[in-house]
C-alpha cells in the first residue's frame, strides 16, 4: 500500500464525524431528545478524556518500568505541559470570545457565535486535538511498516469518529437558530481534518514525545469542553435522563474503542 493510499485512508477515518453532524439541523427537538443529545455528547467526551490521557500516559509509565528516568522526567513534562496547555487555552479563548462578543466594533462573526455555537466550537477543538493523536498513531504504523494495524486503525478510529459529530452537535440542538450547512461543515473539518493532519505527520516523523504533547493537550481541552457541558445539562433539570445518556455516551466511547482491541491492534 502506498503512502498515498494510506493518507487518502485517513483522511477518511477523520471525516466519519460529518455523520453525525446533520443531526444539528433537526428541526422542533423536544427538550426531552435536547437534554439526551447533550448528554450523550458529555459521555462521549469524557470516554475521550480517559482515552487521550491514558495514551499520553502510556510511553511515561514505560520508561518507569525501564528505569528510564530522564526520558521519564521529559516526557512527563511534555504530558504535564501539554494538558495545561490545552486546558488553560479554551479556559482564555472562551473568555476573550465571550468578551468579544459582547463588545460593540468586533468582528460581526464573533458577536453572532451565541452560546451553543461558541461551546461547539471549543468541543470541535477539543475533539482535533484528539483526532491529530489518532492520526499520528496511524500514520506512524504505517512508517513502520506495520500496515496491517495502520488499516485496523484506519477502520477502528472511523468507527470511533463518526460518534464524535452527535458531540459536536449536541449542544446546538438548544439553539433557536438552527446552525448553517456551512457552520457544520466548518466543525467537521476542526474535529476531523487533523486526523488526516496527523496522519501525514506520522509518516513523516515518529515520536513519542510527539504524541504525548498532544494527548495531553487534547485531555486539557476535552476536560474543560466536559465541565461546560454538565452545566448545559444540569439546567434541563432531567437528572435521570441524563444520568442514563451520559452513561450511554461512554459506553458507545468503549464499544467503539474496544473493536480496536478485538482486532489486535
Amino acid at each position: 500500500m502506498s503512502t498515498a493510499d494510506i493518507l487518502v485512508l485517513g483522511a477518511i477515518a477523520g471525516l466519519t464525524i460529518f455523520l453525525g453532524l446533520p443531526l444539528g439541523r433537526v428541526r422542533n427537538v423536544s427538550p426531552t431528545m435536547r437534554a439526551s443529545l447533550s448528554a450523550l455528547a458529555t459521555g462521549i467526551l469524557v470516554f475521550l478524556f480517559w482515552d487521550v490521557m491514558s495514551n499520553g500516559v502510556d510511553p511515561i509509565e514505560a520508561n518507569i518500568r525501564a528505569h528510564s528516568w530522564w526520558a521519564f522526567a521529559g516526557e512527563a513534562a511534555l504530558l504535564a505541559g501539554g494538558f495545561a496547555a490545552g486546558f488553560l487555552s479554551l479556559v482564555y479563548y472562551d473568555a476573550w470570545m465571550h468578551g468579544a462578543s459582547a463588545r460593540a466594533g468586533e468582528t460581526s462573526w464573533l458577536r453572532s457565535l451565541s452560546p451553543g455555537h461558541r461551546l461547539a466550537v471549543l468541543i470541535a477543538t477539543g475533539i482535533g486535538l484528539h483526532n491529530f493523536g489518532e492520526g499520528l498513531a496511524i500514520g506512524q504504523s504505517a512508517a513502520a511498516g506495520e500496515l496491517s494495524l495502520a488499516l485496523v486503525l484506519i477502520i477502528g478510529f472511523g468507527l470511533h469518529n463518526a460518534t464524535e459529530g452527535f458531540g459536536i452537535v449536541g449542544p446546538l440542538t438548544a439553539e433557536a437558530e438552527l446552525p448553517s450547512w456551512g457552520f457544520l461543515f466548518a466543525m467537521g473539518l476542526i474535529g476531523g481534518g487533523p486526523t488526516f493532519l496527523g496522519t501525514v505527520v506520522g509518516q513523516a516523523w515518529v515520536s513519542d514525545a510527539l504524541g504525548v504533547v498532544f494527548f495531553a493537550a487534547a485531555g486539557g481541552s476535552i476536560l474543560y469542553v466536559v465541565i461546560q457541558l454538565l452545566d448545559v445539562c444540569k439546567r434541563f433539570e432531567l437528572p435521570k435522563l441524563v444520568a442514563w445518556m451520559v452513561m450511554l455516551g461512554m459506553l458507545l466511547g468503549f464499544a467503539t474503542d474496544w473493536v480496536l482491541v478485538a482486532a489486535g491492534a
